[in-house]
């Protein structure tokens, strides 16, 4: 069967989960990955999704062309979903752009080549949407998940592209060790005496199987077509009564002081354990959900109530040891998605 589906960063967790969604509607997808992409289709079975519609195809962002062979069989693909992405801190320049911004070129590039094309959905980050990126300070990571998504916007208007873009906020569910994750590990182990940012710090969450349904769903409506959505839980606690809770739960203290992020910006990182790039995501910014929020409800979708979903994945991250006990990474190795 000729997949009408490409999904790049399958193998990632925003990508996988896409892709086992897609699978459970009946579509027939080509998933983009680095490896053989074996992982993917243990992880698929594990979730009890069968992977008959589904063709693994080699692929390089990082080139033009993507990398995938001519004769991989993708005439038909007109719907292509981008979750592709390096997701680390401590990356060179050269690092962050060569996926996050080239990459994400390259793939609207060959979006733009499909004859049958219907929609371009292109996975940002809810705090990089319509910002000025600054390599210096910011850091490699954000600095250039901005300018791809400022560039990839450009591009879409040059080439007619029918775009969708999908600025998720920290994804969480079983399997993401990263992000938010480090901080729930530091309380676990009870290696979190203050908290980063000031009581009123909104660090947002948004379930994962959520998210897969929601970008599911966006090339099945045209009016999504140009349009970006900020894609998070706006009940989601701010961050020391998200702490506090996650803290409750799991029988560890909570930290009983919070810092700001500017005097966490000047202590030694020895003294406060913070890695200066992930300070910039703790912040008081709210985001305008209601163009998603009305989406979702025209296709009937609802999000967990979020304290059961964060006491769940919390549940996940222990039993797994923060990822050890799963090997903690994926078979995209770093190139995995935003959030």
């Amino acid at each position: 069967m000729t997949p009408d589906s490409l999904v790049l960063g399958a193998a990632g967790f925003v990508g996988r989960s896409l892709v086992a969604e897609l699978l459970r509607q009946g579509r027939t997808v080509a998933a983009a990955v680095r490896g053989s992409g074996d992982g993917l289709t243990a992880w698929l079975a594990e979730q009890g999704v069968g992977a008959s519609r589904l063709t693994a195809v080699a692929c390089d962002v990082t080139v033009p062309g993507l990398g995938l062979r001519t004769d991989a069989g993708l005439e038909g693909v007109r719907d292509v979903y981008n979750a592709a992405g390096r997701f680390a801190f401590g990356l060179t320049v050269q690092e962050a752009r060569s996926v996050n911004v080239t990459g994400a070129l390259n793939v609207a590039d060959w979006a733009a080549a499909r004859p049958g094309l219907r929609r371009l959905v292109h996975v940002s980050g809810y705090r990089v949407s319509g910002a000025t990126p600054d390599y210096r300070r910011e850091g490699p990571y954000e600095a250039s998940k901005k300018e791809a998504d400022a560039a990839v916007r450009a591009r879409a208007v040059e080439l007619d592209l029918p775009l969708t873009v999908v600025n998720p906020s920290t994804v969480i569910g079983p399997g993401q060790f990263i992000g938010l994750a480090s901080l729930v590990r530091d309380l676990w182990h009870r290696r979190l005496p203050v908290l980063p940012g000031g009581p009123d710090a909104f660090v947002p969450v948004v379930d994962i199987d959520y998210l897969a349904r929601f970008m599911a769903a966006l090339p099945e409506h045209g009016e999504t077509a140009g349009r970006s959505y900020w894609v998070l839980d706006d009940g989601t606690p701010e961050l020391p009564e998200l702490v506090a809770l996650l803290a409750a739960h799991l029988g560890v203290p909570a930290p009983r002081w919070s810092v700001p992020v500017g005097l966490v910006r000047r202590l030694p990182r020895a003294l406060t354990g913070a890695d200066p790039e992930t300070l910039s995501f703790i912040s008081k910014d709210r985001y305008d959900t209601a163009p998603a929020l009305a989406f979702a409800e025209r296709i009937g979708l609802r999000m967990p109530p979020v304290g059961q979903a964060l006491r769940r994945w919390a549940d996940d991250l222990v039993a797994a040891r923060f990822g050890a006990a799963r090997g903690g990474a994926d078979e995209a190795g770093t190139a995995r998605t935003a959030h």
